[in-house]
C-alpha cells in the first residue's frame, strides 16, 4: 500500500544500507545486526506535501502481481493451510511515511490530517481485498500488522484511538467480517486498554501480547476470553534463559489456562531472538504439546 515510488540506494557499505523506499523515507538497514530500520528522512512532512502525494494512494492493477498471488493462493488452500490476507496500515505505517514524532505531534495539533492519511491508506487495503477476493482467491482471515503499544502504555489514549485510528481499523475489518471471514491483529507493545476497542473494531484475534511490555494475558483471557481469541503471550525471555526452569514455569502457568475453552494459539509474545538457541527452542515446543493437550 506504498505511494509506489522508485527506491533508490544512496550509500551501500559492508555494514549497512541507505536507501530511499517507496514511500521517499530514506532508511538505514544493517546487514549483520538484527535491528529495525534506522529513519533519516521523509518525503512528506507536511499536510501540504501529503495533499500532493494522496493521489498515488489508491489501488491499481501494478500494485499486485495477480498471477503470482492468485497461483500462491491456489496452493496454499489445495495443501489446507489457514490463508491470510496482510495488511500494514495505520499507525505504525504513516510513522514510516512521515515519522513517529511528527505523527503523534500531529494526532495532538492537526488530528484531521492524520485522520485522512490513516482513512486514505486503509481505503487502498480494502480496496485490495474487495479486489483479490473477487478475482477468486480463498482466505480466512485479514491480518493487520500495527504496533500502537511501548512498555505500560500505549502511544496514545484509547480516546485517540476510537476518533482517529479505530475507524480505518474499522474499515478493513467490515469487509472480511461481511464476508464470514475473520481479523486478526498484530500490535506489539502495551496494549491492555484498547482491547475493549479492538472487539469493538472487528477484531476476533489479538496477537502477540508482549509480557514484557506488560501485557496480562491471563487477565485477558479472564475478562475477554469468551469473545477474543489470543495468540503469543510466552516470554522469549524465559526462552533465552541458562535456566530450564523458567520455560517450564512459564508455558505450565499459562497454557493449561489459556486453552480451556479453546480461543488460544501458542506463539511468542515477540520476535524469538538469536540468544534462543535451536536446542532451547525444541524445548519449548516439547513442553508446548505437552500442555497444550486436550
Amino acid at each position: 500500500t506504498s505511494f509506489q515510488l522508485p527506491s533508490q540506494v544512496i550509500e551501500d557499505t559492508a555494514e549497512y544500507v541507505i536507501a530511499t523506499n517507496a514511500d521517499g523515507a530514506k532508511m538505514k538497514n544493517w546487514k549483520h545486526t538484527t535491528s529495525t530500520p534506522e529513519m533519516i528522512d521523509f518525503t512528506i512532512t507536511s499536510r501540504e506535501i501529503w495533499e500532493e502525494y494522496k493521489p498515488r494512494m489508491t489501488m491499481n492493477e501494478s500494485r499486485v502481481n495477480w498471477e503470482g498471488q492468485l497461483n500462491a493462493n491456489k496452493t496454499c488452500v489445495e495443501a489446507g493451510y489457514f490463508c491470510t490476507m496482510n495488511f500494514g496500515p495505520g499507525f505504525t505505517y504513516i510513522c514510516d511515511v512521515v515519522g513517529p514524532e511528527r505523527t503523534m505531534m500531529a494526532m495532538m495539533i492537526e488530528p484531521d490530517w492524520i485522520k485522512d492519511m490513516f482513512m486514505a491508506n486503509a481505503q487502498v487495503c480494502a480496496d485490495m481485498a474487495e479486489e483479490m477476493i473477487g478475482r477468486g482467491m480463498i482466505f480466512d482471515a485479514g491480518w493487520i500488522f500495527d504496533d500502537l503499544g511501548f512498555r505500560d502504555y500505549q502511544f496514545f489514549p484509547p480516546d485517540a484511538y476510537r476518533e482517529l485510528l479505530m475507524p480505518a481499523h474499522k474499515l478493513i475489518c467490515d469487509v472480511f467480517k461481511s464476508k464470514g471471514l475473520y481479523m486478526i491483529l498484530h500490535t506489539c507493545g502495551y496494549n491492555m486498554e484498547f482491547i475493549p476497542l479492538y472487539i469493538e473494531a472487528g477484531f476476533d484475534c489479538i496477537q502477540p501480547l508482549e509480557v514484557k511490555a506488560g501485557n496480562n494475558m491471563l487477565k485477558l483471557k479472564k475478562d475477554y476470553g469468551d469473545v477474543l481469541t489470543f495468540m503469543g503471550g510466552i516470554d522469549v525471555r524465559a526462552m533465552a534463559s541458562e535456566n530450564p526452569d523458567d520455560i517450564v514455569k512459564e508455558i505450565s502457568s499459562k497454557i493449561p489456562i489459556m486453552k480451556k475453552g479453546g480461543g488460544y494459539i501458542y506463539h511468542s509474545d515477540h520476535s524469538v531472538p538469536d540468544n534462543v538457541s535451536f536446542k532451547q527452542y525444541c524445548r519449548t515446543m516439547e513442553l508446548v504439546a505437552e500442555y497444550g493437550k486436550y
